[in-house]
């Protein structure tokens, strides 16, 4: 019997979508951090699931990567990255 993957958390869905999207678009976390208003120290602990992020920075991220806040929440987007070698 093959064990279950465990399910994340939004915020670790959040975090994985926001870096996969983020890679797809080619851009640095420099870049997107400025384009934002957050501190590239910041967007780097938020991808990396390690803090909670509030609706305004999480709406101020969407925007400025050019993505639906709904498709970075979801479990589903972004999944097929797994499959070309994305590192979690």
């Amino acid at each position: 019997m093959s064990k279950a993957k465990p399910t994340l958390t939004a915020r670790e869905v959040f975090a994985r979508n926001l870096r996969r999207a983020r890679r797809l678009k080619d851009l640095t976390q420099e870049s997107l951090a400025l384009d934002a208003g957050v501190p590239r120290g910041y967007l780097s602990r938020v991808e990396r699931g390690s803090i909670n992020i509030s609706m305004d920075n999480a709406d101020a991220l969407s925007r400025a990567i050019g993505v639906p806040l709904h498709d970075l929440v979801n479990p589903a987007k972004f999944i097929g990255l797994d499959e070309l070698g994305e590192v979690n």
